[in-house]
């Protein structure tokens, strides 16, 4: 529901709540056109996606659990890139902070950080508030479009899988999908 809300360059494909891997369920959306580039909008959309889950989860089962915790991972993720590797933070400023390149032998063992432990807690309140404020748009967008948020959830009960034309009829079905009739 929020890839259709906040992005004007992705298109819902398909939807599915059966398990796959380590994912509970996934939400394939794919541009319309290939770019190399991303603007500060479109990742901050992105992180209001990705913390879609644990919204949804929050808002109808009045819970949390483990289910979102790799699109959790990645909005955290992205958030960090955004202050430290491309500049996109107003308080942190235009300075890459990310700039050395892993090597094979993994990131914890031959990557030292080029900065201090004050600029560290900065960049790290700043991700935090990225990711804070954009839960909280998640959370306003789902609610004011709860309905549709049900309508698609329900559709998913019943057919477990449906293509990105069957997304947008749940999406903008007006009334209860438990009262169509069934095929």
């Amino acid at each position: 529901v929020l890839t259709k809300l906040v992005s004007a360059r992705d298109t819902v494909r398909q939807v599915s709540i059966i398990p796959r891997g380590r994912a509970g369920g996934y939400t394939m959306h794919l541009p319309e056109e290939d770019t190399w580039y991303y603007g500060k909008k479109d990742i901050l959309n992105d992180i209001i996606i990705l913390l879609g889950g644990r919204v949804a989860e929050e808002l109808m089962l009045d819970d949390i659990s483990t289910g979102a915790s790799s699109d959790l991972k990645r909005a955290t993720q992205l958030a960090h890139e955004m202050v430290a590797k491309y500049g996109m933070s107003d308080k942190i400023g235009p300075i890459c902070y990310d700039t050395e390149e892993e090597v094979f032998i993994g990131r914890d063992y031959g990557h030292s950080k080029q900065y201090s432990e004050s600029v560290a807690f900065e960049i790290d309140k700043e991700v935090e508030n990225i990711l804070n404020t954009q839960y909280a748009k998640a959370k306003s967008l789902l609610k004011n479009n709860i309905k549709r948020l049900i309508n698609v959830a329900e559709a998913l009960l019943v057919k477990e899988v449906i293509d990105g034309n069957e997304f947008l009829k749940y999406f903008n079905k007006e009334g209860d999908f438990n009262n169509e009739e069934s095929n």
